[in-house]
Protein backbone atom coordinates (compact mmCIF):
# COMPACT_ATOMS: atom_id res chain seq x y z
CA UNK A 1 0.00 0.00 0.00
CA UNK A 2 1.36 3.48 -1.11
CA UNK A 3 0.47 6.65 0.64
CA UNK A 4 1.37 8.92 -2.12
CA UNK A 5 -0.58 11.38 -2.79
CA UNK A 6 -0.33 11.84 -6.97
CA UNK A 7 -1.95 8.99 -7.67
CA UNK A 8 0.66 7.01 -8.73
CA UNK A 9 1.07 3.53 -9.13
CA UNK A 10 1.20 1.72 -6.05
CA UNK A 11 -1.98 3.89 -4.56
CA UNK A 12 -5.26 2.91 -3.71
CA UNK A 13 -8.40 3.27 -6.01
CA UNK A 14 -11.15 4.71 -4.40
CA UNK A 15 -14.11 2.06 -3.35
CA UNK A 16 -11.29 -0.63 -3.40
CA UNK A 17 -10.71 -2.03 0.52
CA UNK A 18 -7.43 -1.90 1.96
CA UNK A 19 -6.24 -5.18 2.63
CA UNK A 20 -4.95 -5.56 6.04
CA UNK A 21 -1.33 -6.31 6.37
CA UNK A 22 0.34 -9.52 6.83
CA UNK A 23 1.57 -11.28 10.30
CA UNK A 24 0.06 -12.41 13.71
CA UNK A 25 -3.00 -10.79 14.94
CA UNK A 26 -1.93 -12.06 18.36
CA UNK A 27 -2.70 -9.20 21.29
CA UNK A 28 0.33 -7.51 21.92
CA UNK A 29 0.99 -8.28 25.48
CA UNK A 30 1.28 -12.24 23.77
CA UNK A 31 3.53 -10.77 21.42
CA UNK A 32 6.07 -9.73 23.87
CA UNK A 33 6.53 -12.74 25.40
CA UNK A 34 8.79 -15.46 22.92
CA UNK A 35 7.56 -18.28 24.92
CA UNK A 36 4.00 -16.76 25.41
CA UNK A 37 3.85 -16.32 21.41
CA UNK A 38 5.25 -19.59 20.71
CA UNK A 39 2.28 -21.12 22.61
CA UNK A 40 -0.17 -19.12 21.63
CA UNK A 41 0.67 -20.10 17.86
CA UNK A 42 0.84 -23.98 18.94
CA UNK A 43 -2.32 -23.21 20.26
CA UNK A 44 -4.35 -21.78 16.75
CA UNK A 45 -2.64 -24.34 15.07
CA UNK A 46 -4.23 -27.30 17.17
CA UNK A 47 -7.27 -25.37 17.08
CA UNK A 48 -7.13 -24.61 13.02
CA UNK A 49 -6.19 -28.22 12.68
CA UNK A 50 -8.78 -29.48 14.41
CA UNK A 51 -11.16 -27.65 12.64
CA UNK A 52 -9.70 -28.48 9.18
CA UNK A 53 -9.67 -31.92 9.85
CA UNK A 54 -13.70 -32.08 11.17
CA UNK A 55 -14.27 -30.54 7.64
CA UNK A 56 -12.01 -33.05 5.91
CA UNK A 57 -14.22 -35.64 7.84
CA UNK A 58 -17.52 -33.53 6.86
CA UNK A 59 -17.08 -33.62 2.91
CA UNK A 60 -18.01 -37.60 2.67
CA UNK A 61 -20.85 -37.56 5.33
CA UNK A 62 -24.06 -34.51 5.71
CA UNK A 63 -22.52 -31.30 6.90
CA UNK A 64 -21.04 -28.56 5.47
CA UNK A 65 -17.60 -29.94 4.91
CA UNK A 66 -15.75 -27.35 2.82
CA UNK A 67 -17.19 -23.98 4.92
CA UNK A 68 -15.91 -25.51 7.87
CA UNK A 69 -12.63 -26.05 6.15
CA UNK A 70 -12.72 -22.39 4.90
CA UNK A 71 -13.21 -21.52 9.02
CA UNK A 72 -10.29 -23.43 10.05
CA UNK A 73 -8.18 -21.95 7.34
CA UNK A 74 -9.39 -18.91 8.85
CA UNK A 75 -7.64 -19.15 12.11
CA UNK A 76 -4.91 -20.18 10.86
CA UNK A 77 -5.20 -17.11 9.13
CA UNK A 78 -5.10 -15.26 12.03
CA UNK A 79 -1.33 -16.27 12.94
CA UNK A 80 0.09 -17.61 10.13
CA UNK A 81 1.28 -15.63 6.66
CA UNK A 82 0.95 -18.87 4.80
CA UNK A 83 -2.79 -19.17 5.54
CA UNK A 84 -3.14 -15.50 4.82
CA UNK A 85 -1.87 -15.98 1.71
CA UNK A 86 -3.85 -18.78 0.67
CA UNK A 87 -7.25 -17.51 2.04
CA UNK A 88 -6.26 -14.30 0.12
CA UNK A 89 -6.06 -16.52 -2.91
CA UNK A 90 -9.19 -18.64 -2.41
CA UNK A 91 -11.16 -15.08 -2.00
CA UNK A 92 -10.15 -13.53 -5.04
CA UNK A 93 -10.73 -17.28 -7.03
CA UNK A 94 -14.37 -17.48 -5.77
CA UNK A 95 -14.78 -13.92 -6.42
CA UNK A 96 -13.67 -14.41 -10.46
CA UNK A 97 -15.94 -17.31 -10.60
CA UNK A 98 -18.99 -15.54 -8.96
CA UNK A 99 -18.53 -12.86 -11.64
CA UNK A 100 -17.99 -15.05 -14.34
CA UNK A 101 -21.17 -17.64 -13.14
CA UNK A 102 -23.20 -13.96 -13.77
CA UNK A 103 -22.01 -13.31 -17.20
CA UNK A 104 -24.73 -14.38 -19.90
CA UNK A 105 -22.99 -16.37 -22.28
CA UNK A 106 -21.96 -18.73 -19.14
CA UNK A 107 -25.43 -18.15 -17.31
CA UNK A 108 -27.17 -19.27 -21.08
CA UNK A 109 -24.73 -22.43 -21.57
CA UNK A 110 -25.11 -23.74 -17.90
CA UNK A 111 -29.25 -23.56 -18.38
CA UNK A 112 -28.50 -25.25 -21.61
CA UNK A 113 -25.99 -28.09 -20.26
CA UNK A 114 -28.86 -28.37 -17.07
CA UNK A 115 -31.92 -29.26 -19.63
CA UNK A 116 -29.65 -31.43 -21.80
CA UNK A 117 -28.51 -33.43 -18.71
CA UNK A 118 -32.18 -33.25 -17.01
CA UNK A 119 -33.71 -34.77 -20.39
CA UNK A 120 -31.08 -37.45 -20.57
CA UNK A 121 -31.80 -38.20 -17.72
CA UNK A 122 -35.76 -38.47 -17.77
CA UNK A 123 -34.79 -40.92 -21.15
CA UNK A 124 -32.97 -42.99 -19.05
CA UNK A 125 -35.94 -43.09 -16.34
CA UNK A 126 -38.46 -43.57 -18.97
CA UNK A 127 -36.65 -46.51 -20.22
CA UNK A 128 -36.54 -48.37 -16.87
CA UNK A 129 -39.88 -47.89 -15.86
CA UNK A 130 -41.11 -49.28 -19.52
CA UNK A 131 -38.93 -52.40 -19.14
CA UNK A 132 -39.22 -53.26 -15.55
CA UNK A 133 -42.28 -50.90 -14.18
CA UNK A 134 -41.62 -49.31 -11.19
CA UNK A 135 -39.37 -52.01 -9.66
CA UNK A 136 -36.07 -51.13 -7.22
CA UNK A 137 -33.03 -52.33 -9.34
CA UNK A 138 -32.62 -55.08 -6.90
CA UNK A 139 -36.19 -56.53 -6.96
CA UNK A 140 -36.08 -57.13 -10.81
CA UNK A 141 -35.33 -60.58 -11.61
CA UNK A 142 -34.81 -60.85 -15.24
Amino acid sequence: MNTQSNGGPGTLEEGAPAEQPLGSRAPHFIKRSRPLHLSWQVGVFVVGLAVVVAGVIMLPLPGPGWLVIFGGMAIWATEFVWAQLVLRWTKRKVTEAAQKALDPKVRRRNITLTTVGLVIIAAVLAVYVWKFGLAMPWNVSE
